[in-house]
């Protein structure tokens, strides 16, 4: 499999436009519109799973810097994702507050906001 990023993507672009723009230059295994959580929203980029690396390789030719919808996308070979570390910010999650208390209790000011 090879792993294509498509990036600028519109954000009314769909999963069947990206498919039927690289079925074009061959069978297509997967395609995936990256969702932002808090909004629901797309992102603007998008991962394309090709079977066959010379057909992975024609798209990347064929689609870099070309209009699909309203926008001009780029298309390159996906990268491996870089390892990050676990657990959320501030302290690297020890906690449920991120602040090493470890009871999982939320500390308050006097104010009685949460920080």
């Amino acid at each position: 499999m090879t792993n294509i990023y498509v990036g600028n993507l519109s954000f009314r672009a769909t999963e069947s436009e990206l498919n039927e723009a690289f079925s074009q230059y061959g069978d297509v295994a997967k395609v995936s519109i990256i969702i932002d959580r808090e909004t629901g929203r797309s992102r603007g980029f998008a991962f394309v799973e090709m079977g066959n690396s010379h057909e992975a390789r024609a798209a990347i030719q064929g689609l870099n810097q070309s209009m699909l919808g309203d926008r001009e996308i780029t298309c390159n070979e996906a990268r491996e994702r870089e390892s990050r570390p676990s657990g959320g910010g501030y302290g690297g999650g020890r906690g449920n507050s991120g602040y090493g208390n470890s009871g999982g209790k939320r500390e308050y000011s006097s104010r009685g906001s949460r920080y």
